[in-house]
């Protein structure tokens, strides 16, 4: 059985599809980003949550500040990149359940009215959407280089709140020159499937 996405669209997004660590100083826009953001937010969570904030690095002081927190070999890249992303999980996210989720909008207080709870929630939903929003960066036509190797409580500090917790800085534009490493090697599927 073949898959219905056509095979451009599935090499796009996920065969071709590479991490990128140079980038063209093509400009990412606005529009390309909210574009990105008006398909990805249809992917699914738990209860609709939405954990997932995006702050955008756009001004040369704030890339500065960045900068000082990333790993040494993640530094240039993301001082060249057009656009970084920093992903954070909200871990407050549970006052917009009414409003997210009105086929139980108690779902607020019975299952996150505790702190730990909702970091556990927020944590493995704000995941689910980094990789959406991965996936929606190539979905624009844009190679996205995503990252941890950076300062976590450092960029929380600078750039961030006690409410939000940093997930991976995400550099985002068109491939530059010797954008791509090797490809690594991926498990098989009788490594991977297990059928009970």
């Amino acid at each position: 059985m073949s898959l219905v996405l056509d095979p451009a669209a599935q090499d796009l997004l996920f065969r071709e599809a590479r991490t990128a660590n140079t980038f063209t100083d093509e400009p990412v826009t606005e529009e390309q980003v909210q574009a990105i953001y008006d398909l990805v937010k249809y992917g699914p969570t738990a209860f609709n949550q939405t954990p997932l904030r995006i702050t955008l690095v756009r001004s040369a002081e704030a890339r500065e500040r960045l900068v000082q927190h990333m790993a040494e070999g993640n530094q240039a890249k993301t001082a060249t990149a057009p656009l970084v992303a920093i992903l954070s999980a909200d871990n407050e996210f549970h006052e917009e359940l009414p409003h997210l989720f009105p086929a139980f909008p108690q779902a607020k207080d019975v299952f996150f009215s505790e702190r730990a709870a909702r970091e556990n929630a927020a944590g493995m939903n704000a995941a689910l959407q980094a990789a959406y929003f991965i996936v929606g960066v190539r979905a624009a036509g844009l190679a996205a280089g995503p990252m941890t190797g950076f300062d976590f409580e450092g960029v929380r500090k600078e750039f961030l709140d006690d409410d939000h917790t940093p997930l991976m800085v995400v550099n985002i534009g068109k491939p530059g020159p010797d954008a791509w490493y090797p490809r690594s090697p991926r498990l098989e599927f009788d490594q991977v499937v297990t059928t009970v």
